[in-house]
């Protein structure tokens, strides 16, 4: 029998990482580069593994955050953040952390799914993202995070804990990311274009209690 995951949210049961060699990994790219800030720094901090080949402007400005659609006013009417970004050409490895642990998992992930950018993405504390949705499915792999950082998609909450597991979350329906907690939550981010939808369709409970 299948396992049964809140709605939204899918563990790919056959991939696992080293959460020890995560969180060192992340520590050798944080000293080496400096984060970017797309919506501003008390928003979210990112910084890309992945790039069009060539041309280092794609994981600068608006290319980091990407498209999204968003309700942002009590018109209720949707709004378009951004342009679309062809995901399929983000298919080369940022040279200068080829040699860290998360050019294995990279590789690895590629094995299973066609993936377009790739991106450490820090929550600061007492944080929310919009109220917003993606053109695609995202891969959600915790490095670090504590008990009041939650996602929420639709009307699901749920706790994606550090230990190495690889999730993924349908960020094609409305949905945003908050750090309730007071230290930062750090997953690595990666767009997912050949994932089969399907394995969203659970019937289980609107709330986690996770």
């Amino acid at each position: 029998m299948s396992e049964i995951y809140p709605k939204g949210f899918y563990i790919d049961p056959n991939i696992k990482f080293d959460i020890n060699k995560l969180q060192s990994a992340l520590k050798e790219v944080d000293n080496r580069v400096a984060r970017q800030s797309p919506l501003g720094e008390r928003d979210i901090n990112a910084i890309c593994l992945t790039q069009v080949p060539g041309d280092p402007n794609s994981i600068t400005g608006g290319n980091v955050r990407g498209l999204f659609w968003t309700k942002p006013d009590s018109t209720y009417n949707e709004v378009q953040r951004e342009q679309p970004i062809d995901e399929t050409k983000y298919n080369q490895f940022v040279e200068l952390f080829e040699d860290t642990y998360f050019k294995e998992v990279y590789d690895t992930l590629c094995t299973k799914y066609q993936i377009g950018r790739i991106r450490l993405l820090w929550k600061l504390p007492r944080t929310t993202l919009s109220w917003h949705r993606d053109p695609e499915p995202r891969i959600h792999i915790p490095i670090v995070t504590n008990f009041g950082a939650r996602m929420c998609v639709d009307n699901v909450v749920h706790h994606m804990p550090a230990d190495g597991s690889v999730w993924v979350t349908d960020n094609t329906k409305y949905h945003n990311a908050f750090n309730g907690g007071e230290e930062d939550r750090i997953h690595l981010v990666a767009t997912v274009l050949n994932f089969d939808m399907k394995l969203f369709d659970t019937d289980a409970p609107s709330i986690s209690a996770i």
